[in-house]
């Protein structure tokens, strides 16, 4: 009997027991090695282009290059609104967080408080980018740099500055922390302003940590500038002087518009009250309203020479022609016209309806002229549509037009109620009777060229007009606080009652006091409108309250604008000293 050994019954090695699974394994080997060698000779021969966009993906940034906004200036080249270079600071909470020990120095470069600092810093551990704080002064912004503390890096922006403060703000506007347009010029000409950013190549570790410059992949361009119509000058002007108004007399808003006849231009637009948009920490929503654009009001008596325009237009009326007007009311039905100054003998011709601001008068004048006439006159100078100035939130008040004209309507309209205006409409209105009844289109650009005009009065008409409102200002019982030392000027003073919100009817003892006219009254250049809003103090009447701000105003912009006076004769003669009285004067 064959005896078995241990070493017969060990399985040998050469895979003779089961061939067929070793030579799988060892193909399968094999075929691996093969492809994963075709795959490194794929990757660094066939398409390398791979592996390095994989690697750039993990090292390459493109970081943004910041465009400035461009610059608002007036029309001389003042700046109003510009961009000044900021510094950004922000944060990798992800690697500040193991930072602890400096967190208290960089919570006072900051200006923060470390509880706050670090609660908002713990809140947002698992993320990779908060801001520390935005918009910083450069040098405040390297002082934080210079602590080089890890995971906290800078951006450059620009943030936007308004050199004129609260003297420009509800015309120019602001942006938002991102210089975007919230409000005024700001928003109206966002896109023209804004620019475009560029973009920068760099290279980066998995920190974060900028290895290498690249290359510029894209410039920024800056934001287009631009020229507005208004004088700075002028602005601060009416700016101080509607100011003073409002003090003087206690008045809870007001508004003021300057124009040039000739072009449409606007030269000055003030309200108050105004803001500072440079700090806005504390500002109210009803400070930001452009109130010459967007409030709307009953211009009472400021229409009368409109409505005497509708008059002489239709030849049946001259300056000269009279009304009986005694006793000083009129009676409509239900509702009773009333005159505040009585005309001696009971008689006046149409300067003096003017004068002296007679209701009945004008009531009686317009009756025979009939609403629809009053109303394409008034919509022929601007009221009831907007001025075209693209302003954001203007309002175009409204016109009243009816099916058919009762007397009570007819009259209400032709001396200021029943219809809203702004005040930027109201001086438009002037600027047409100045203009020889000519309407330019208004604008709040800076003009290259004289525009196009709108023969929408007859010439006649309106030069008619210019002289009887300068007799409203001149003549005996007229609104002489309104006068200009050295030059002829016309206007119209008007007080309107200001009607109840969410009643019918009009408030107690609540009054608009309102000033428009145009100056020199012989070559006029200037218009203005003037309204203040409810006067509590030393009286309410246009003449009285708006007037004396139309005089200073329109007094200080005739000399700063160099136009040549045309009433020297008024003005009063000074005897100089002469050299022998003042020897020996050191």
């Amino acid at each position: 009997m064959k005896k078995l050994s241990f070493k017969s019954l060990v399985p040998r090695s050469n895979g003779s027991l089961y061939p067929w699974r070793f030579r799988l394994v060892v193909g399968m080997l094999a075929l691996c090695s093969v492809a994963v060698c075709w795959r490194i000779v794929e990757l660094h021969v066939l398409d390398e282009g791979f592996l390095k966009n994989q690697g750039d993906k993990r090292s390459v940034r493109h970081v943004p290059i910041p465009a400035h906004r461009g610059q608002i200036t007036d029309r001389n080249g003042e700046p109003l609104a510009v961009s000044t270079p900021v510094l950004t600071i922000w944060a990798n909470p992800s690697q500040l967080i193991h930072q602890q020990a400096r967190w208290a120095e960089l919570a006072s470069q900051l200006g923060t408080d470390l509880k706050t600092f670090s609660e908002r810093l713990r809140a947002n551990a698992d993320k990779e980018f908060i801001y520390l704080r935005r918009r910083m002064v450069p040098a405040d912004g390297e002082e934080v740099m210079a602590l080089k503390v890890p995971g906290v890096y800078s951006i450059e922006e620009y943030r936007r500055f308004y050199p004129a403060g609260e003297v420009a703000a509800h015309l120019v506007g602001f942006t938002n922390v991102d210089e975007k347009g919230q409000e005024g010029i700001e928003l109206a000409y966002d896109h023209w302003l804004e620019g475009v950013p560029g973009k920068r190549q760099v290279l980066q570790d998995r920190r974060g940590r900028l290895i290498k410059d690249v290359q510029v992949v894209s410039n920024a361009r800056p934001g287009n500038d631009l020229a507005l119509s208004i004088d700075l000058r002028l602005q601060y002007l009416a700016h101080r002087e509607l100011r003073e108004a409002l003090q003087e007399f206690e008045a809870r808003a007001g508004s003021i518009v300057m124009l040039d006849v000739r072009t449409g231009e606007v030269l000055a637009m003030a309200n108050h009250p105004s803001y500072n948009p440079n700090n806005r920490a504390n500002l109210k929503p009803d400070m930001m309203r452009n109130r010459a654009l967007i409030d709307v009001f009953e211009p009472g008596s400021t229409v009368k020479p409109i409505s005497m325009s509708a008059a002489l237009a239709t030849g049946r009326w001259s300056p000269r022609d009279q009304v009986n007007v005694y006793p000083g009311t009129l009676q409509i039905g239900r509702y009773t016209i009333r005159d505040v100054s009585r005309a001696p003998g009971g008689v006046l011709d149409l300067t003096g309806i003017l004068l002296k601001s007679s209701n009945v008068g004008m009531s009686k004048v317009a009756f025979d002229v009939g609403g629809p006439a009053l109303h394409e006159t008034m919509h022929a100078v601007g009221f009831g549509q907007y001025t075209g100035l693209g302003f954001p939130g203007e309002r175009v008040g409204n016109l009243p037009s009816f099916r058919e004209w009762r007397q009570a309507e007819t009259a209400a309209l032709s001396y200021g109620y029943g219809l809203s205006v702004t005040t930027v409409q109201l001086a438009q209105a002037y600027a047409v009777l100045a203009n020889d009844g000519r309407k330019a289109p208004m604008s709040l650009l800076r003009l290259s060229e004289q525009p196009a005009t709108q023969q929408v009065l007859p010439e006649n008409v309106a030069q008619t007009i210019q002289g009887m409102l300068q007799e409203v200002i001149e003549g005996t019982g007229g609104t002489f606080r309104a006068k200009v030392p050295g030059y002829h000027v016309s206007g119209k003073s008007g007080t309107a009652r200001k009607t109840a919100t969410g009643t019918k009817g009009y408030q107690q003892d609540s009054y608009r006091s309102l000033f428009a006219g145009f100056a020199p009254s012989s070559n006029p250049r200037l218009a203005i409108a003037v309204v203040i809003d409810e006067p509590t103090k030393g009286g309410y009447y246009g003449g009285l309250v708006a007037a004396p701000v139309f005089s200073d105003l329109m007094s200080n912009a005739l000399r700063l604008l160099n136009i040549t006076p045309d009433n020297l004769n008024e003005l009063q003669q000074v005897e100089l000293p002469s050299l022998d009285s003042q020897e020996g004067r050191g």
